[in-house]
């Protein structure tokens, strides 16, 4: 489909947009170059970009996520991918073999040295009315902050560990698979600049940053979840209710998210995740 321009749909005041229903027929799997700049423009405006009606084969998934950066398979493979792509990571959630939690709010392996720039989700499954993702602005949360907060943060390194997600995958009765080898933490800087935009964001997670360098470990925990608390406030968040055949992409270097686990077992769910590689945080 060739266009020049994209009519798209602000979601929320914070971050997200969606690419108007009138054009729900785009195809991500064969965008022009000009309609493909319209997008990236789109996503590093809006931080979170929904396309609705897609039905990508997991091949064009690869080759829609690859325009962005190359495709990699997760570090730790904490699901099992597909064996003709093994980039796709497979979220599952069936009778018998629930999915693993992921109702905690994060950045995608930023415990990483070099952590992705985006994800794609695509959902095939959904349950109807169930298990919405959250997603709150890291760049408006760090402009938000009081300037002596920000020149303080600047100074600061957050320490990244894979340890939470070996530990989820090492529980029972889930779709994660065990982790054998944790590396060690990675340092990143607690605020990043974007290497696109040249904004300024903060990088601190509840989930992956353990602490930071420079402090002792109970006031870096407490900094972490005060900072965390003000990033996902109500006004900076964007909820996404899940529609079948929904595709959303979102900019991890400048936003956290967070899965609601509120379907059971006996409600499938099935999704394809991606993620194109992304810089070293400065």
């Amino acid at each position: 489909m060739a266009t020049t321009t994209l009519d798209v749909r602000p979601l929320a005041p914070a971050l997200g947009a969606e690419v108007d229903v009138d054009l729900a027929d785009l195809d991500l799997a064969d965008l022009d170059e000009v309609t493909f700049a319209a997008v990236r423009r789109a996503f590093l405006d809006h931080v979170v970009l929904v396309f609705h009606g897609q039905d990508l084969s997991p091949a064009a998934q690869v080759a829609f996520t690859a325009r962005f950066g190359p495709v990699e398979a997760h570090p730790l493979k904490s699901r099992r991918g597909l064996p003709d792509h093994p980039e796709i990571l497979v979220l599952e959630n069936q009778p018998g073999q629930p999915g693993a939690r992921n109702d905690f709010w994060h950045s995608d392996i930023s415990f990483a040295e070099r952590p992705p720039a985006l994800t794609v989700l695509h959902g095939i499954v959904v349950p109807p009315g169930k298990g919405d993702t959250l997603f709150c602005n890291m760049v408006a949360a760090y402009d938000g902050l009081p300037e002596a907060q920000r020149a303080r943060l600047d100074g600061l390194t957050g320490l990244h560990s894979a340890e939470p997600l070996a530990a989820r995958s090492r529980a029972a009765g889930t779709d994660a698979k065990p982790i054998a080898d944790v590396p060690p933490p990675q340092p990143h800087p607690a605020v990043r600049t974007h290497p696109e935009t040249g904004r300024r964001a903060l990088y601190v997670n509840p989930y992956f940053t353990q602490g930071f360098e420079e402090l002792p470990e109970s006031e870096g925990r407490a900094l972490i979840e005060e900072l965390s608390d003000f990033a996902t406030r109500p006004d900076n968040v964007y909820r996404h209710r899940w529609r079948a055949g929904d595709v959303v992409m979102w900019d991890n270097r400048a936003a956290m998210h967070y899965a609601v686990y509120d379907y059971s077992e006996d409600e499938p769910r099935l999704m394809h995740r991606t993620t194109a590689g992304g810089d070293r945080p400065t």
